[in-house]
């Protein structure tokens, strides 16, 4: 078995991030370009995201169903912003069972078409309101440019379709779906995400307003974590989705949609890697502790009886910990595989270390060094060591973004600035002005952020009124 190095961060992040995910063991390459296979190790990060995401669902009253991934043609087209939004990203089935369809099947996208079919059966009154749907399902995006969980022909990911009788309740939802996501990224992954609104040229085919949480990479882009939409009643009409209110009046309903996919798996390496592999937050880390024993032949057996009873321990403690038994390979490869791999804590246990009833302490990051812990004490100590740790990754990714964030107000300074960060500049809000910063610096409106102070003036890049009363942050983005 062998473990090579990455490319370093400042000569090709692209280069280092599409070796780490494949030699940490996080993904393959699939079968069909643009899609991939999610290893166990990688797989179980997506778990416990899922598990806390989909917590947070159920107490807000939300329920998970399952539906089809073959939606009929004709429902995209129903909504005319909606279809134009999507069709360059569709796969189309004309032909199954050896004979053509009758009807094209699009192999699902995302789900607004067919939920809101169901919502117009599964809505007669106002009782019937708010109706708070989620799923947890693949979807299909063809993709040109793959880039592994950042984007893939199809991956994983959870939607949430609602419907409301009003406005103010279904901005509620939006909001609180938008709030979600962001307790999700700062609490799980230890990313410092800003919650916002899109302008309208970024906006949701079909939506009447979108939001979305925005990441500092570690090359200073932007990714959007999350997303959540309020429909207002574009796909109500369309899909006549409506109640009866308490007067007796037939009233269209309010919808939204809201979802966060595998792509926060990406953003969970980008915002903490390094240039030797993944640093993992513990609390999405599928090992948050692994135990190395030291020690050939009979002091072999020692050290790994001593470790498994460690680990045993540990799990009782709620840790989730391995221990390495591999004893055909030397300790320096362990710790270079596990640092790879980004394992929080690593815990060595040599001969020596047994005698003196210590364990020897590393940290994936930090620079306290190697630290000696009573072997009687580890079960007590490590999780506040873990959660120390997590707090840490946190402040670090937080210090890096404002570090790689500034005000601007010029052309030429932010043309500079967004080539390695973000700029918080005064915006008109025209897609023609978006259009030519695009064109020019490959720099995009990632967010109106929700917590920024009043300002107002004209924009940096062709004078007419700003138009948010707040500063827009714009930057590159995955």
């Amino acid at each position: 078995m062998s473990r090579e190095g990455v490319t370093p961060q400042s000569e090709d992040f692209s280069a280092w991030y599409n070796e780490v995910v494949v030699q940490a063991e996080l993904v393959d390459r699939g079968p069909v370009r643009g899609t991939m296979v999610i290893r166990p190790y990688g797989y179980r990060m997506w778990e416990l995201l899922q598990a806390d995401l989909d917590g947070r669902i159920k107490e807000a009253g939300h329920g998970n169903a399952c539906f089809p991934m073959f939606i009929p043609e004709s429902y995209f087209k129903r909504e005319a912003e909606h279809v134009e939004g999507f069709s360059p990203e569709l796969a189309v089935v004309t032909v199954a069972g050896g004979k053509e369809l009758e009807e094209p099947l699009v192999v699902r996208p995302t789900s607004e078409t067919v939920i809101g079919e169901y919502m117009a059966k599964w809505i007669d009154s106002h009782r019937d309101l708010p109706l708070l749907l989620n799923q947890w399902a693949n979807v299909v995006r063809w993709e040109l440019r793959p880039r592994m969980f950042l984007r893939t022909t199809e991956f994983l990911w959870q939607e949430g379709h609602t419907a409301h009788a009003d406005e103010d309740d279904a901005m509620r939802e939006t909001m609180w779906a938008l709030d979600a996501y962001a307790g999700v990224a700062r609490e799980l992954a230890a990313m410092p995400v800003i919650e916002g609104e899109k302008t309208p040229s970024e906006r949701f085919a079909g939506a009447v307003r979108t939001y979305s949480i925005e990441g500092m990479m570690r090359d200073g882009r932007a990714l959007q974590a999350g997303t959540s939409h309020y429909l207002g009643t574009n796909f109500a009409k369309v899909f006549d989705i409506q109640y009866q209110d308490a007067q007796g009046e037939l009233v269209h309903a309010h919808t939204t949609s809201w979802g966060m996919s595998t792509r926060m798996l990406g953003g969970v390496i980008m915002t903490h890697g390094d240039d030797k592999g993944l640093v993992l937050p513990p609390r999405i880390a599928t090992y948050q502790v692994v135990i190395v024993p030291i020690g050939r032949d009979e002091l072999a057996e020692r050290t790994l009886a001593a470790a498994s009873e460690l680990a045993a321990r540990l799990k009782q403690a709620g840790v989730r910990v391995h221990v390495d038994e591999r004893t055909q390979l030397r300790p320096g490869f362990k710790y270079n595989d596990w640092e790879m791999r980004g394992v929080p804590i690593r815990l060595e246990l040599g001969p020596r270390d047994l005698d003196a009833g210590v364990v020897t302490l590393a940290r994936r990051l930090g620079d306290q060094g190697k630290e000696q812990i009573p072997l009687d004490r580890v079960p007590e100590v490590l999780p506040g060591i873990l959660d120390e740790f997590q707090a840490f990754l946190y402040d670090r990714a937080e210090r890096f973004r404002d570090e790689h964030t500034a005000e601007i107000d010029d052309w030429e300074s932010f043309r500079s600035q967004v080539s390695g960060g973000w700029a918080r500049v005064l915006h008109c809000g025209r897609t023609e002005c978006e259009d030519e910063i695009k064109a020019d610096t490959a720099a995009t409106p990632r967010v109106v952020p929700a917590q920024a102070p009043e300002e107002t003036g004209v924009c940096f890049r062709c004078g007419q009124p700003s138009a948010y009363g707040k500063r827009v942050i714009f930057g590159r983005s995955y």
